[in-house]
């Protein structure tokens, strides 16, 4: 009964702070976002080893992928598909991770892989895997937070080669503050915190899906950052190189990602013009495959709606911007409607997830 007990209150907890930050204001925005267009299929993962794909990054060749956890030893690996989502190549990690998030690709063509997740907030370290152009064997560098330990499950890099974790529910960003060093931990620091929107977008899992930070990516060139939950992506514009600033001081472009299965990666396509996400299918039924979705970004992304303003699903006419954010007495009413499911919603997602993550490693 006791570790049973354990497990209820850290799902509480999690929850809380899911409710907080789902509640918190966000960004004014400028109109509501019409009724959102699924994602237009590219091609089907039929690799057997990728069904709980959590990170992904396009490539001139194709896509860069990594599992999230996964049992299989054979899962365990950073596999490099063709254009038509065909494993190509797959680089096996020297030792076991403890859980794979996201990846993203630098500029010089690095593969860095943020082994970042931590759904029991239990790890002394987190870290990032990077192999470099050519090499079949990644090298780990252990990092510390500061303030005890985040679940994180996104993944950027700036222009000049620094690393940069989103955690999920909190949406703090940490930075190593000196050089990475093989062998060696280093320190996190805290260098900022995202505010997103609000949204209505439909997803399996409501508002808890709206509110957590699963995958992000740059834009080739730099010049934007897309951070992703469950429902949505949210770009930034970045100015001089600055992925900090552009986060936590910029106004975001919402673009919808409606009813994806469990939607943990997002990249953006080799030419800038549109996202690409793949879903998780571990657990869905037999014959179901990971499929590569592309959302077209228009000149202009509608911002994201008003906390509250629609329901799902729901088409809206032009409104003009308002002043201020939510009133608190909306915020209560909403609160207490969604608490309760928020917290069963989150139990039954912690208890899912637990089942793929892994608790030890000796990588990590």
């Amino acid at each position: 009964m006791r570790g049973q007990e354990i497990r209820r209150r850290r799902a509480a907890v999690w929850a809380l702070a899911v409710l907080a930050a789902a509640l918190a204001p966000g960004p004014a925005a400028a109109e509501p976002v019409a009724t959102p267009a699924p994602g237009e299929p590219v091609c089907e993962v039929r690799d057997g080893r990728l069904t709980e794909i959590s990170g992904m990054a396009a490539t001139d060749d194709g896509f860069v992928m990594v599992n999230d956890g996964a049992d299989d030893e054979a899962a365990r690996r950073i596999f490099f598909l063709d254009r038509a989502c065909t494993v190509v190549r797959a680089v096996p990690f020297p030792s076991r991770p403890r859980d794979t998030e996201d990846l993203a690709v630098g500029a010089d063509g690095t593969v860095w892989v943020g082994d970042t997740g931590d759904n029991d907030r239990t790890r002394q370290t987190v870290a990032l895997w990077r192999l470099s152009p050519g090499a079949d064997r990644p090298v780990l560098h252990r990092l510390a937070y500061p303030d005890g330990a985040h679940d994180a499950e996104a993944l950027l890099v700036t222009g000049d080669g620094r690393p940069v974790i989103v955690t999920k529910s909190s949406r703090i960003l940490y930075a190593p503050a000196t050089a990475l060093r093989p062998g060696a931990t280093v320190p996190l620091v805290k260098v900022g915190q995202v505010r997103l929107p609000a949204s209505t977008t439909s997803n399996p899992f409501g508002l808890v899906g709206r509110a957590v930070v699963t995958g992000a990516a740059t834009a080739p060139g730099g010049d934007r950052v897309v951070l992703r939950t469950y429902a949505d992506a949210f770009e930034f514009d970045v100015a001089g190189g600055d992925v900090v600033a552009a986060l936590t001081r910029g106004t975001p472009r919402i673009v919808p990602l409606p009813d994806e299965p469990q939607g943990e990666s997002v990249t953006y396509s080799r030419d800038g013009r549109s996202l690409l996400t793949v879903s998780e299918t571990a657990g869905r039924p037999p014959g179901t495959r990971p499929t590569v979705l592309r959302y077209p970004l228009p000149e202009a992304v509608a911002s994201a709606a008003p906390a509250g303003a629609l329901p799902s699903g729901a088409t809206a006419a032009p409104v003009a911007p308002r002043a201020g954010g939510q009133s608190r007495g909306t915020l209560a009413v909403v609160a207490a409607a969604g608490a309760l499911g928020v917290l069963l919603l989150v139990g039954g997602l912690v208890a899912a997830r637990r089942t793929r993550s892994r608790r030890a490693g000796p990588g990590t």
